[in-house]
């Protein structure tokens, strides 16, 4: 069946943002030792689809093990936040291979933004880099991309085995399969050993989708 439904994750596929990302932790938290922020940055590459909530509580708990409170994350993340909307509002950061695609295709498929990203930065983002008139709807974190999938599916009633789910990282497969949906790797060649379905490029593989 045809593909009608495309969620798609933000950084990585749509905005090519991850070495301002990295800043932004080396930044927030550039009073501790730089070997646990080392760690920090290996395993948010490694999860990319994972909010930065959880990544600062995981820094805190699991790399230099002690407590943290919500506020204190919550005021991590605020700074995190601010470092991005300064960086990140530029079009040079954009992918230009998927956003050709976003702009050719958006009338004949159902379009949604699944992220990890907080959602109201990823709303302005969006608005700001005049790509939110291409989406149904843009949802982030601090709810899991696993439920924000869940949510959109039942919300529009949607058929599952004509939904799919664009991403870059394991969260991303790990998201759509737990929701039974397609997913196609893009941007990450690690994931073909997870998914058989690889985007290279859109201009190549797009017939995939259809």
């Amino acid at each position: 069946m045809k593909f009608k439904t495309i969620l798609w994750d933000f950084d990585g596929v749509i905005l090519d943002s991850m070495q301002v990302r990295d800043f932004g932790f080396r930044e927030i938290f550039k009073d501790f030792k730089p070997l646990d922020v080392d760690k920090l940055i290996d395993y948010h590459r490694y999860n990319g689809g994972l909010s930065r909530y959880v990544k600062i509580r995981y820094f805190f708990e699991e790399i230099i093990g002690r407590a943290t409170t919500e506020q204190e994350i919550l005021e991590y993340a605020s700074r995190f936040s601010d470092i991005m909307l300064n960086a990140l509002v530029d079009q040079k950061n954009l992918i230009k291979d998927s956003v050709s695609f976003i702009k050719g295709n958006y009338n004949n498929y159902k379009f949604h933004i699944v992220s990890g990203s907080d959602q109201e930065e990823l709303r302005f983002l969006c608005k700001a880099l005049n790509l939110d008139k291409y989406f149904l709807s843009i949802e982030g974190s601090p709810t899991a991309k696993s439920k924000l999938v869940k949510d959109i599916i039942i919300k529009h009633n949607y058929a599952m085995e004509s939904t799919c789910l664009i991403g870059d990282s394991i969260n991303d497969f790990e998201a759509a399969d737990n929701n039974e949906i397609s997913f196609f790797g893009y941007n990450n060649e690690t994931l073909k050993e997870l998914s058989p379905n690889y985007i290279s490029t859109f201009r190549k593989d797009a017939i995939k989708l259809n």
